[in-house]
């Protein structure tokens, strides 16, 4: 009687790679978007950070063609003009700079270092969680120790203290904030990580001699993609708002480069009589940080058919 293990194993391949191809359907991003554009709040958010987003990047042509001033021109004889006042559109700061044109290069800072930081703080612990999770055993143990350390660390604490310390560039500052925070996305992606190599697909690549580097690069990151977009989506805005706590401490920032929080910073003791100054800016960082967040809340919905009411 003929050993019909090979055959058995044949199957097996076969089946598991059809898992495959199912746990990753060419159309998933495409119904993914659909039910996406069935929810009108995120879709009202995503035409609103559209709408920032141009307005940042625009800053140069707001400046040459709206406005006229440059972000770092002192008009020392129209200080604190209201809106609408001396030729500004949102009036001027304490040092008679235009608001508008500071406003649309500030955002451009902040939400550059956002990103940036975002970017790095994924590339540091993607990776970190990625090795951790595929390769396990004693290589887990020591990495997410490491993590559990910078975990335990007060991430706003460390922050000031080297911004106190060193006085970053707004690169730099980016680089210090992933260099704080990436525990958190490196623990989620070591869970999907640890999830997904248990899956039969992945078993049957190992099963065809599949090297690691394919099976991380070609089964277990095109996986965990649908979470790193919303965390993403979720996480841009907390680091907005650390960029603007540091640079409204002085720690940031620095001006005349204009951010969000320094220039909330500055119009602090002007609140009473020039309310608008400190208005514009704040409302900039609420308003982006909102819409992304609710964004990031209809990707989650979206990306994850389980929540679909």
């Amino acid at each position: 009687m003929s050993d019909s293990s090979p055959d058995r194993s044949a199957a097996l391949v076969g089946r598991t790679m059809n898992a495959a191809r199912v746990a990753r359907p060419a159309g998933a991003y495409r119904r993914a978007w659909r039910r996406f554009r069935r929810n009108p709040i995120a879709i009202a958010a995503l035409i609103v950070l559209a709408g920032i987003v141009l307005f940042v990047l625009s800053a140069g042509l707001i400046s040459t063609y709206v406005t006229g001033f440059d972000y770092s021109e002192n008009h020392l004889d129209t200080v604190l003009a209201s809106p609408g006042e001396s030729g500004y559109i949102l009036g001027s700061d304490g040092n008679g700079r235009d608001i508008l044109t500071r406003l649309a290069f500030g955002g451009r800072v902040s939400l550059a270092v956002a990103v940036m930081a975002a970017l790095t703080t994924l590339v540091i612990g993607g990776a970190i969680g990625l090795v951790s999770g595929y390769a396990g055993g004693w290589v887990d143990t020591v990495l997410m120790r490491l993590a559990d350390v910078f975990l335990s660390i007060p991430a706003l604490s460390i922050l000031i203290l080297i911004s106190a310390l060193y006085r970053p560039d707004q690169y730099e500052l980016a680089l210090v904030i992933a260099l704080v925070l990436w525990p958190g996305i490196s623990r989620i992606i070591r869970g999907e990580a640890l999830a997904i190599r248990k899956r039969e697909y992945v078993e049957a690549a190992q099963i065809l001699g599949a090297s690691d580097s394919r099976i991380v690069s070609r089964h277990i990151l095109p996986n965990v993609l649908p979470t790193v977009i919303v965390w993403a989506s979720l996480v841009i805005p907390a680091f907005i708002l650390t960029e603007a706590a540091l640079s409204f401490l002085g720690l940031g920032v620095r001006s005349p480069t204009p951010s969000w929080g320094n220039m909330l910073s500055e119009a602090q003791p002007f609140y009473q009589t020039n309310w608008t100054n400190v208005f514009f800016p704040g409302f900039a960082i609420f308003i982006t940080a909102l819409s992304i967040n609710l964004v990031g809340n209809g990707l989650r919905d979206a990306l994850d058919p389980r929540l679909e009411r």
